[in-house]
């Protein structure tokens, strides 16, 4: 018997320890974090499958934007700073594949390393990594630039920061992040946070907006710069980080040039005039019947297509609940079945775009039509009296007939305007007092096409006895009024990915109803989506995840908080033949859009 219990007792004991101290057993520094399973590249991968790790050095590429800039400074509300600033200049611990749905692979950090439960994080820093004025990548700089962007930058950061316990230094080049809530993601964001040089903002204001250059450790520097009318990126010929496995085929250009117009029509004719490089087309009917001018023609400019894989993500007109003629949900319905989806799409793209039909569409996220059933049903049940219609028994958008009266859907809004207490009288939609039902579609300079929908879409609004009006602002003030929720309805747009995380409380979480500056434009507070993005973060495996996706679809269409238009499963780009992009086409095809991240200059 003695020779049976002993091994009996040792096996017990071991098990005891192994469960007792896991994080010192058996977690291990790695080259990558997914969120699911393993990273698909191996620790000596020598680049990204998607890029031409031989793309030449060299050129440049004038790219265009509508609106301005005034500071330099991209993580806080004040001031509106160039989109290059973040991507070129500033440098994350990690970098993301977009050949997978959500893995990082080290870029400043050399690893990173977490427990199964991923309470917690550690980075380790590249021995080389260097800001472009030479001096080192500290722990001090990254601790000093979480902590800062955590308390002081803007929501998108804030949020998460909020969730950790402690951030400390465990070594030389080593920092340690523990959780104070339960979000495995967590793990992922803390790589994905900027990293700024400490010294730099010594005796500074960091929440004021500033147009002092950046000290960064991206791959390329600030050059002359004009503000609200152009801005350049230098290649830093002495990049740290050059040759990095992350970095192979990337940062390819000389120089990275933004100029800035009145709006997205000066843009186009800008491109035509040859005064900028690209051109990123978003209008089907455009793309197929405007591309005929000189430079076409010629073959100097040429016209690419790249597909992707992502969801559709919701675009269109959101509604501001916080507003008391938008809070019941029947008023919402009426006015999505005001919107002639079919006469609106035939008359701007020749009817050639589909329609958004949930937040996650064209995806496996996507929710089914009809009744929820399995895993989703179960998580949404508990929450069935707080559902609005829909939710669990199966939904869809109202279609009309493509004739511009739309009588059906017209007759439809007329009986929910009815319900929620709403009659024309007088020709005049108002309620039992008399105060007529008015809003104002808010929109920015520069948005031709959702100019061009809210005008169709006002004059069908006068058959319900509706006067809306149209309201264009300049970028500065549109940013003010939306991060002041300053507004009663305005055009909207939230890409989402394969991926979706944490993210989605600053998109959809009740604290974004009165906190300033948060992607809650609608402001809606539900306790189900919430519940649900909990179970994403949280879920261990794929199924679970999918499942709480899905939920989340649903509470968030069926909840009618915006009129969604149209998606496009496939980027169109118009370009200067020199400008070249990878043969690969990565699951997030769209990334490739997304200049000039992989693309490079080539002549002949």
């Amino acid at each position: 018997m003695k020779s049976l219990f002993l091994p009996a007792l040792r096996a017990g004991l071991l098990a005891a320890t192994l469960a007792a101290a896991p994080a010192a057993l058996w977690a291990q520094p790695q080259h990558g974090i997914a969120m699911y399973g393993e990273p698909a590249l191996p620790a000596d991968f020598k680049s990204l499958p998607q890029v031409n790790a031989q793309a030449p050095k060299g050129g440049r590429i004038a790219i265009g934007e509508s609106g301005g800039f005034d500071s330099m400074n991209p993580y806080i509300l004040k001031g509106r700073a160039p989109w290059g600033v973040q991507t070129l200049v500033y440098e994350t611990l990690m970098g993301r594949n977009y050949d997978e749905p959500f893995t990082l692979y080290g870029l400043l950090a050399e690893t990173v390393e977490t427990d199964p439960d991923r309470t917690w994080v550690e980075f380790t820093l590249r021995p080389e990594a260097k800001f472009s004025d030479g001096s080192p990548v500290t722990v001090e700089d990254v601790i000093w630039s979480y902590e800062t962007v955590g308390t002081e930058g803007s929501p998108r950061y804030t949020g998460s920061w909020s969730q950790v316990k402690s951030i400390e230094k465990t070594g030389p080049r080593s920092l340690k992040i523990t959780f104070a809530e339960k979000n495995r993601e967590l793990a992922l964001l803390m790589g994905l946070r900027p990293v700024l040089k400490k010294a730099q903002w010594e005796g500074r204001d960091f929440t004021q907006s500033s147009l002092d250059i950046p000290i960064g450790s991206g791959p390329y520097t600030v050059g002359e710069f004009e503000p609200g009318r152009y801005i350049e990126f230098k290649r830093n010929e002495d990049y740290w980080g050059k040759d990095v496995p992350f970095m192979q085929g990337q940062a390819n250009f000389d120089i990275v040039r933004y100029d800035y117009f009145g709006d997205g029509g000066v843009v186009f004719e800008a491109f035509k005039a040859g005064v900028i490089d690209t051109y990123r087309e978003f209008n089907e009917a455009k793309w197929e019947s405007s591309y005929d001018f000189p430079r076409v023609t010629s073959g100097e400019i040429v016209k690419s297509e790249i597909p992707h894989q992502r969801p559709s993500g919701i675009e269109g007109f959101v509604m501001n609940t916080r507003k008391d003629k938008f809070k019941d949900w029947r008023v919402r319905d009426a006015l999505i079945h005001a919107f002639n989806f079919e006469f609106i799409n035939e008359t701007l793209n020749g009817g050639k775009k589909p329609r958004i039909t949930s937040y996650y569409s064209n995806s496996v996220l996507s929710m089914d039509h009809g009744p929820a059933e399995g895993a989703v049903r179960a998580l949404l049940t508990p929450y069935e009296d707080s559902l609005l219609p829909g939710a669990i028994e199966g939904y869809d958008l109202p279609v009309s007939d493509g004739s511009e009266a739309n009588r059906r859907n017209i007759r439809k809004a007329l009986k929910l305007f009815e319900q929620a207490g709403w009659t024309i009288q007088d020709g005049v939609m108002k309620n039992a007092d008399g105060t007529p039902f008015t809003f104002t579609i808010l929109l920015q300079q520069g948005a031709s096409e959702g100019r061009s929908i809210a005008t169709i879409y006002i004059e069908a609004l006068k058959r319900l006895g509706i006067a809306a009006k149209l309201e264009v602002i300049d970028s500065a003030q549109f940013k003010e009024r939306t991060t002041d929720y300053d507004f009663d309805m305005t055009y909207y747009w939230r890409g989402l990915s394969l991926s979706p995380g944490s993210e989605q409380m600053l998109y959809w979480g009740s604290d974004g109803v009165d906190t300033p500056g948060t992607r809650n434009w609608m402001g809606m507070s539900s306790p189900a989506a919430e519940a649900m993005i909990d179970r994403m973060l949280n879920a261990t495996d794929r199924q679970a995840f999918l499942a709480a996706t899905k939920a989340l679809d649903r509470i968030l269409t069926t909840g009618r908080y915006v009129i969604p238009i149209w998606f496009r499963d496939i980027s169109t780009i118009a370009h200067i033949k020199e400008l070249k992009f990878p043969d690969k086409i990565p699951m997030y095809g769209d990334w490739l859009g997304f200049q000039p991240d992989v693309w490079w200059y080539e002549k002949g």
